[in-house]
């Protein structure tokens, strides 16, 4: 069941559903529509769903998308996957819509005394995002992470030529590009992710992606046409808290699958 807690920001349009049976839950909220728009479901008000894993994750996610394209909103669609993580879920994704499948890499940079704490991001070979309220708060400036930010985009180049193996990027002009993830939760890279995109002018820029927090839904809603995502909890935590199952991914498993969607 969908929840009804669509609102429209100028060109965005966020999308939430209730758990498919089966699913396990979580209590820790199903959150509150974004700027108080209504929503209602079947679920507990305090309870959400946890995926069993990213397969499960992808389906539950690529019924929505379904939805959408069934409404003429995904024209021409190229689904484009952030890895690791995004891959198995943004495969399912691309076998629903019967679209082709890209990956579009997105790095995280980090604080130079805490690298683990992201500040921006970089993604194709667009600038780099930064985080500048952030940036304010801990005394850095964009000159001093430039540094990071180059190491950071040669390994986007590096991830890419791996895992298109010498093939080029989808084109995008025109098309409905939809970027997903397994989870998104600060929204920085989803961010640097979506811009580049906008520079290869798609007629659509969706983000899509199985968990959201509510504040990167509200964050990166001027960066896509339309979020989709398939829960969102006000009581976040972690992307991997929603999934039982939450392996780490190997490159040879994101080849095995991009070469098998091939």
């Amino acid at each position: 069941m969908e929840f009804p807690c669509r609102k429209r920001n100028f060109r965005s349009l966020v999308l939430c559903r209730t758990a498919p049976a089966g699913y396990r839950v979580r209590h820790g909220a199903v959150g509150d529509a974004v700027d108080g728009a209504e929503a209602s479901g079947g679920m507990e008000e305090d309870a959400a769903m946890q995926f069993e894993n990213r397969r499960e994750a992808g389906k539950a996610l690529a019924e929505q998308l379904i939805e959408l394209s069934g409404e003429g909103r995904l024209p021409d669609p190229v689904v484009l996957a952030l890895p690791r993580g995004g891959v198995p879920v943004a495969d399912e994704v691309a076998r629903a819509l019967d679209a082709p499948l890209d990956v579009l890499v997105a790095r995280k940079i980090g604080a130079p005394f805490q690298p683990e704490l992201g500040v921006g991001a970089v993604a194709g070979e667009a600038p780099p995002v930064y985080d500048r309220d952030l940036l304010g708060r801990l005394g850095l400036t964009e000159e001093e992470l430039a540094p990071v930010a180059e190491r950071e985009q040669a390994e986007v180049g590096r991830r890419e030529e791996l895992y298109r193996r010498g093939r080029g990027a989808l084109q995008l002009a025109g098309r409905s590009a939809i970027v997903v993830d397994d989870g998104v939760a600060t929204g920085s890279t989803a961010r640097a992710a979506l811009r580049a995109v906008r520079r290869a002018d798609p007629a659509r820029t969706v983000l899509a992606a199985p968990v959201c927090s509510p504040e990167a839904t509200a964050m990166l809603s001027g960066d896509a046409d339309e979020i989709v995502c398939s829960q969102r909890p006000a009581s976040f935590g972690a992307v991997g808290f929603w999934y039982a199952q939450f392996p780490q991914l190997t490159d040879d498993e994101v080849l095995e699958i991009l070469h098998v969607m091939k």
